[in-house]
């Protein structure tokens, strides 16, 4: 599992794979009349989208650090797991990515309440008109499902935060006892 993970936070090509492949199941599900011909051409125009953002990011993200995105992808590892880098280099690298997704996270959260009651709004709307139809099998799938993410997304971000903090601080302390 951990290879398949790492393979998939390094490989834009896997991403893309597992992108169309998710973007042609979920088409078949809402879409259970066209033919399948549509839901792969649905599916290959999702997944045409999201890699071109991605790829724009993470050539955004390369120019701001300094170094390609193999590299952010051990960098993001040494975050996750709190690994310290020796090197001054790598720890300059270091630095720059994380006070980089601090800032993208810091942007962020300022619209998250408001994304999310939006999230909320659009789940008890589809509550209201699964019972107002008779119908409260899916919209009561949808509800639970949006109010998992409503839970899910501020609590990886204040995980995802205190690892930057955390890496921060450290990297902080490896600059004063250099000094």
């Amino acid at each position: 599992m951990r290879a398949f993970k790492r393979w998939l936070d390094r490989s834009l090509t896997a991403q893309a794979v597992m992108i169309f492949l998710l973007g042609v199941g979920i088409t078949a599900l809402f879409r259970r009349n066209e033919h399948p011909v549509w839901w792969a051409i649905q599916g290959a125009l999702y997944t045409a989208v999201v890699i071109t953002v991605l790829a724009v990011q993470r050539r955004r993200l390369s120019r701001v650090i300094g170094t390609g995105p193999r590299g952010i992808a051990a960098l993001n590892h040494k975050i996750r797991h709190r690994e310290v880098p020796r090197d001054p280099q790598e720890q300059t690298a270091m630095r720059r990515l994380v006070a980089e997704q601090l800032k993208q996270m810091e942007r962020a959260g300022r619209w998250l309440p408001y994304w999310l009651g939006l999230m909320v709004l659009v789940a008890v709307g589809m509550v209201a008109l699964g019972a107002t139809s008779g119908s409260l099998a899916i919209p009561l799938i949808f509800a639970v499902g949006v109010t998992a993410l409503c839970s899910w997304v501020p609590w990886m971000r204040r995980r995802s935060m205190d690892r930057c903090r955390y890496m921060n601080s450290a990297l902080q302390g490896q600059t004063q006892q250099v000094s």
